[in-house]
């Protein structure tokens, strides 16, 4: 009698690569390919490491979307405190709405990457020229694109960026946790501690190289203030009623009197903590659409837990690597 072998699960929608087009498959084929760390390859495009899936998505954002100047779109590279600041971001904007928010808000239903969605992941790769009528103004997108890959349209209009920088040593490790939960254990086992660092030390990541990626958002944030705003992880972490005021203010809906007095600032810093957000329902048991389980995005949501995993020669290498690209610049981590 046969022994029946264990069936294998479908791949999640965002291992899948069968929805990209022939055109878009003819034009990767042309770029430098390595291999990934959750999807079987990246594509170097624009000085900048992207899956083969997502590809057609950022192509279609750069040719399709139309900025609006009340646009708001959130950066980060990825691990950087991304779901912590859209949720801060879609608070904020929003706190007009939900006067209540410990009861009734969407944030305690919804995952953040839900109601602030990546234009080139999301958006523009599940439909290459999405609707977005039905985006309330302001609209609040987001995006791992490094400056130079934006849309012109971006560019060109009076759009907010605010963008979320986070120390080298975190962002890596943090990276390393987040890909390799996503690696299909039917196929692949984890990338190794030392394999992924140095792909990163090599600028080898998703939306990588980070020294590029951050270096991009700062000097465009010097030169148009009014236009992009640079945040650090740590700082915000460390005052995180100061920045959110900052934000809001950058974003043209500062925090009035009374609503300081009422502790408005206080109730969404509590809503958007990591100890609230990571306890929801929504966080531990649901998906996205493109079946990432919300639960990977919150590990710990800390400052300083690359001390417990790099080595002294990988700590002296990354904080070379960073003193050598941010070299004349103001830029410290």
């Amino acid at each position: 009698m046969r022994t029946q072998q264990p069936s294998i699960p479908p791949l999640p929608k965002y291992l899948k690569e069968d929805e990209v087009t022939q055109e878009c498959r003819n034009f990767i084929s042309s770029l430098p390919t390595e291999k990934g760390w959750v999807a079987n390859d990246l594509h170097q495009y624009q000085g900048c490491w992207i899956i083969t899936r997502y590809m057609q998505g950022v192509l279609s954002f750069q040719k399709h979307f139309q900025a609006h100047d009340t646009d708001i779109i959130l950066v980060t590279t990825p691990k950087a405190g991304t779901t912590w600041l859209k949720a801060l971001l879609f608070a904020l904007v929003n706190r007009v709405h939900y006067p209540n928010p410990q009861k009734h808000h969407p944030l305690l239903k919804n995952n953040p990457h839900v109601l602030v969605p990546f234009l080139d992941i999301n958006l523009y790769t599940e439909n290459q020229v999405p609707d977005l009528t039905s985006f309330a103004s302001p609209r609040l997108f987001s995006t791992h694109l490094p400056y130079v890959s934006l849309p012109m349209s971006t560019k060109d209009s009076a759009c907010k960026i605010v963008y979320l920088s986070r120390n080298p040593k975190d962002t890596f490790v943090s990276l390393w946790h987040f890909t390799n939960s996503l690696r299909s254990p039917a196929s692949k086992g984890p990338n190794s501690l030392q394999e992924a660092f140095d792909k990163f030390c090599r600028g080898v990541s998703l939306y990588g190289p980070y020294w590029d990626h951050v270096l991009g958002y700062w000097k465009e944030s010097l030169e148009n203030p009014e236009r992009v705003l640079f945040v650090k992880f740590e700082e915000m972490k460390e005052q995180p009623t100061a920045h959110l005021r900052k934000l809001a203010e950058f974003l043209g809906c500062p925090l009035s009197s009374e609503e300081e007095a009422k502790g408005v600032g206080d109730d969404i810093l509590r809503l958007c903590s990591f100890d609230n957000l990571s306890n929801l329902e929504v966080n531990k048991s649901e998906k996205l659409s493109s079946g990432e389980e919300n639960s990977k995005f919150f590990r710990r949501g800390e400052v300083g837990d690359w001390m417990k995993h790099l080595t002294d020669e990988m700590i002296e290498k990354l904080d070379r690597i960073t003193q050598e690209k941010f070299h004349g610049t103001e830029l410290k981590f």
